[in-house]
């Protein structure tokens, strides 16, 4: 076996700047997906015929087809039907928020399905607006029982963002490659960043446990 990581330290510097490349375009696609799909999981349980057949039409169609089929459509096909020239961060976004909405529906729908009826009914009965009694009775409730799942999309986000390499974004998996090229060698700079993608997961994997060991401890009070 013939591993010299030696060759990779003037890079290591290069390659650590992936971590804030990454987790920008993460972030700003999870709230995108936040977003949207909290609309289609209101969608799906009490919206009109016409918005809950899209919402349903949504989620099978993102939750159906690869990720980076998604992210490859929007990177060439924007350009060659709109003549708009769109940047790799924006295309990342674009896709990673869109097929993030499709799971984060149905995760939010599940949530607010989980609360107990007595709850809505006891809004209902106060005369609490819709928008009102989602926002500040149904939402919280449903919140707590699906932080698991919604980390579990995190953490997955964060590792499927190494897809957007293919379209030349600059995140952690293209500068490996990038220094791979470099030096001649592969196999050490993509050892490198797995071992920072590994970290980050557990991060966020402990900063999950954390939240809803606050949640329980708050309940119990």
């Amino acid at each position: 076996m013939n591993l010299d990581f030696t060759q990779m330290t003037p890079y290591i510097p290069y390659m650590l700047e992936g971590i804030w490349v990454t987790l920008k375009f993460v972030a700003v696609a999870l709230v995108i997906g936040a977003l949207i799909g909290t609309v289609l999981a209101l969608f799906k349980i009490s919206g009109p015929a016409p918005l809950r057949a899209f919402a349903i039409a949504y989620t099978s169609i993102f939750r159906g087809t690869p990720l980076i089929l998604q992210l490859m459509l929007i990177y060439f096909a924007v350009p060659q039907l709109t003549g708009y020239d769109i940047t790799p961060f924006l295309s990342a976004i674009t896709a990673f928020g869109l097929n993030s909405a499709a799971y984060i529906s149905e995760i939010i729908r599940a949530g607010i399905q989980a609360v107990d009826k007595g709850q809505l009914e006891a809004a209902q009965a106060l005369g609490v607006p819709y928008r009102a009694m989602m926002k500040d009775i149904i939402l919280p409730q449903a919140f707590k029982n699906i932080l698991p799942a919604l980390m579990n999309e995190v953490i997955t986000l964060t590792k499927e963002s190494a897809l957007v390499s293919t379209i030349g974004y600059l995140d952690l998996m293209r500068r490996a490659q990038v220094v791979g090229a470099s030096m001649y060698r592969q196999f050490e700079p993509l050892l490198f960043v797995g071992l920072i993608y590994w970290v980050l997961v557990m991060i966020l994997t402990l900063i999950g446990r954390r939240i809803e060991r606050r949640l329980k401890a708050s309940d119990i009070r």
